[in-house]
């Protein structure tokens, strides 16, 4: 269950960055983010934070069957949160 917090919770960082990330040094802050999320929970998960990642990982036997509709599931919802948390942060 903890490793399907830890996509939860990396897509969302992963997703929140992209959504806000502007200028020259985006691509540095989204990769940066990327490195730092799996850096930190690729031990737990694997560190897909991408439903397409997460079907990559599964079709090279790196990803287990029963697994991956729950990371799919975390990781849409992931990056819901992340839209919602930015959506409410630029409301004025």
């Amino acid at each position: 269950m903890f490793k399907y917090l830890v996509e939860f919770l990396g897509t969302a960082l992963l997703c929140f960055i992209v959504l806000i990330a502007s200028g020259p040094f985006a691509g540095i802050a989204i990769g940066a983010t990327l490195a730092i999320a799996i850096l930190i929970g690729g031990k737990v998960s694997g560190g897909a934070f991408n439903p397409a990642v997460a079907i990559a990982m599964f079709s090279a036997g790196k990803l287990r069957k029963m697994d991956l509709i729950p990371y799919i599931v975390a990781e849409i919802l992931g990056g819901l949160f992340a839209f919602l948390i930015v959506k409410k942060l630029l409301k004025k």
